[in-house]
């Protein structure tokens, strides 16, 4: 029997709701899995393997479900993913062999970065897209980034809980550690709650037609050229994923986990109120030049940081980047929607996406393998010049293309 559609906004509401609610798990869990690993004993190689898995399993999932979500209702795929999300959390909560971990690593939802690179990502942002005008699209774009990262942030603050767990309750630290991914685990259960009003089919697009997602056909060669360029910018992210720096500062600085949780709950919410600027810029510059123009200046500042003396401008030029590095996030989203058919939006988003886990899995083992030879922070330097040469390519290639508003 079918579902009858919610009102848009209600459907973009619980959008926010599951998007704020997997935000905050990911803050905490991106910073703890390294510190996690570490307590069972694992050297930051494997943690570096571990993470990689993480992003290449979920690239591969959400690669399969770009390619076949014209068979399934959004619905029935973000219910299956919450599934998913919950496995993973009692999984990790109990098991600490290495292998076991790195299998339910790779076909789990863990997110090692401070961005969204889950599965869920492409299968929300269809959903928004049939839900709102094309004038209002960016906007909302923004909103949904803007909840997601104000929510990890706060999901930093939550690394101190274990600590404080181990020093008031008498829980032994790994003990401590272990309940946040039970924790993770429940989170994927309220989500589900929110998943579950959702109408079955996605609601019709703004114009009142009712588009059917198929695979890409007409837009095929824009979207794989995007993909390509995508590619090369996850390449380089993965070398500075948010679990990756926090245990670059912890080597490097010997940094408590709870003062690491502050400074990424402050990075996170310059990066959260960023997605607003960008929102304005983009009406000003477009959509293309805000994503290379604000992201060029964040890429300079990860090539400094290896290079300063201390642990202070090490801080500067961290909040200076988050400030600048995820104005692209809305604007990619947007623009991506923007030049292809609506029925084309979820394939579309998909393969688009693939690249922000897919490409950037190897990247994370690299990080370990430079870490566990030297703390210099190789890995900031090389993804800062990495994304650049992105930056410079997108410009080339698709400064000419203009969605319909730009027109």
């Amino acid at each position: 029997m079918e579902t009858i559609s919610l009102p848009r906004s209600n459907v973009v509401s619980r959008i926010f709701a599951a998007r704020g609610l997997r935000g905050f798990s990911d803050g905490f869990i991106s910073l703890l899995l390294p510190l996690y690993l570490l307590e069972l004993g694992y050297a930051p190689l494997q943690v570096g393997i571990i993470a990689s898995a993480t992003l290449f399993g979920s690239g591969l999932l959400t690669l399969t479900i770009g390619l076949t979500a014209s068979r399934w209702h959004y619905r029935t795929l973000l219910l299956s993913a919450t599934v998913l999300m919950v496995a993973t959390g009692i999984g990790f909560a109990l098991v600490t062999d290495f292998w076991p971990l790195l299998v339910i690593a790779f076909i789990g939802t863990l997110n090692p970065s401070s961005g969204d690179v889950s599965v869920f990502l492409p299968l929300e942002h269809a959903v928004i897209s049939s839900s709102v005008a094309p004038t209002d699209r960016t906007a909302v774009f923004a909103r949904y980034s803007l909840v997601g990262a104000i929510a990890a942030s706060v999901g930093s603050l939550a690394t101190g809980v274990p600590q404080w767990m181990a020093e008031h309750a008498g829980v032994s630290s790994k003990a401590a550690l272990q309940s946040m991914f039970i924790a993770y685990a429940v989170v994927g259960v309220i989500i589900a709650l929110l998943y579950r009003g959702l109408p079955r089919a996605p609601s019709a697009a703004s114009t009142g037609a009712s588009h059917a997602a198929v695979p890409l056909r007409r837009s095929r060669n824009r979207v794989f050229a995007l993909a390509a360029l995508f590619s090369l910018d996850s390449f380089g992210g993965g070398f500075v994923v948010q679990s990756m720096v926090a245990l670059w500062l912890y080597q490097r600085f010997d940094m408590p986990l709870t003062t690491t949780g502050i400074i990424f709950f402050w990075t996170g919410l310059l990066s959260a109120f960023s997605f607003l600027v960008a929102v304005r810029i983009a009406k000003k510059i477009g959509l293309v030049n805000t994503m290379v123009y604000t992201h060029v200046p964040s890429s300079i500042c990860l090539i400094l940081i290896p290079l300063m003396p201390s642990l202070t401008p090490v801080i500067v030029l961290l909040m200076i980047r988050a400030a600048l590095s995820q104005m692209d996030v809305p604007t990619r989203s947007s623009y991506v929607m923007a030049i292809v058919p609506p029925e084309e939006r979820a394939a579309a988003a998909s393969v688009t996406a693939v690249p922000r886990s897919l490409a950037s899995a190897a990247s994370p083992m690299l990080s370990g393998m430079l870490l566990s030879a030297s703390t210099f922070g190789w890995p900031l330097l090389i993804g800062g010049v990495v994304k650049i040469v992105y930056d410079v390519l997108l410009l080339v290639f698709f400064r000419n293309v203009k969605p319909p508003e730009e027109k």
